[in-house]
Formats: structure tokens, sequence, C-alpha cells
């Protein structure tokens, strides 16, 4: 019970306000919230069940900054290829050739690596030596303030006009990839 509380205390202190959370939110604003959460379900048990292992299994070491570059990078690319979605002549056939399950589930799994709640999970595993509290409690703290983003999203979505949420959330994901490779090399 011990690795649970700590996952899910720390994880759910870290989200708030995190890129992650933020990319949600902006994804509601586009998609329907049930893809959305499950893409963040499926992400954050493959994300936060590869930093249990890799916790449990090797007590902390993990190629950081690499992770780190990569995501960040991978922001920036989403955050372009969503303003140029906007161009296509038809928007809504590209729209429906792309699931939003595995957009959402894709940038979420990369917003994670090497993110904070990743490497607190990966470290709470290390210390706790202990997998499945540890990845329950991370997923739970994840479900919770992630769904908090997902409210919030959803209602935006009802009051914002689908031209002006995309270039909210192409600024988003660029501006949460030029963060990232801030905080890298600064």
């Amino acid at each position: 019970m011990e690795g649970f509380l700590a996952a899910f205390t720390l994880v759910f202190c870290a989200e708030m306000g995190d890129k992650t959370q933020l990319i949600v939110m902006a994804f509601t604003a586009r998609y329907s919230w049930r893809p959305v959460m499950a893409a963040v379900l499926a992400a954050t048990l493959a994300n936060h069940g590869l930093a249990v292992l890799l916790g449990v299994l090797l007590g902390g070491l993990l190629p950081e900054t690499e992770m780190r570059i990569v995501g960040s990078i991978a922001f920036i690319v989403f955050g372009l290829l969503t303003l140029r979605e906007g161009e296509d002549d038809d928007e809504e056939e590209v729209r429906q050739s792309r699931s939003p399950f595995w957009t959402v589930a894709l940038t979420f799994f990369l917003g994670e690596m090497g993110d904070k709640t990743q490497l607190a999970v990966l470290t709470i595993a290390a210390e706790h030596g202990t997998w499945l509290p540890v990845l329950a409690g991370s997923t739970a703290a994840m479900l919770i303030a992630d769904g908090l983003g997902i409210a919030l999203g959803a209602k935006l979505r009802n009051h914002v006009a689908p031209e002006t949420m995309q270039k909210v959330s192409a600024g988003v994901f660029i501006l949460c990839g030029v963060a990232g490779l801030i905080s890298i090399f600064a």
C-alpha cells in the first residue's frame, strides 16, 4: 500500500498543470472525451509500465536526456502537423483517416517519455522494489489528473470555434516542445 500511496500522491501533484494535462485538454476540445480517456489509460499503462519495469530491474538507470529530446521534437512536429491540417483541401477526410485514440495515445506516450511523472514512477519503483502497487497508484493519479483536463477540454469544445482550438492545440504542442528543449540545453 505504501508504493501505491507514494506513486499516487507524487504523480497526481506532478501532473497538475503538466504539458500532458494541457495536451489532453486540447485533444478533448477536438475529439470526444471517450477515445481521449481510453488513450490516456493505454499510454499511461505502457509508459509507466516501462518505468516501473526499469525501476525495479535497473534501480533508476534511464537515459533521461535522450528521451526528453525525442519527446520535445515530437511535440514540435505534432504542432506543425496540427497547423497543416487546416490547410488540407478535404479536412474532413483527413480527420476521418486518423484515429483519435492512436493520435492521443502516441502523443501522450511520447510526452510522458522522460517526463517528471515517468521518472518519479521509476524512482518509486526502484525504492520500493515492487511493480503492481506503484503502477496502480501512478495510473490512478494520471487518470484523475488528466480527467480534470478532459472535463475542461470538453467544455471548451462547446464554446470555442474548431479553427481556434486547432491553432491553440498547435501552439500548445510547439510551446511544450520548445520548452522541453530549452530545459534540456539551458
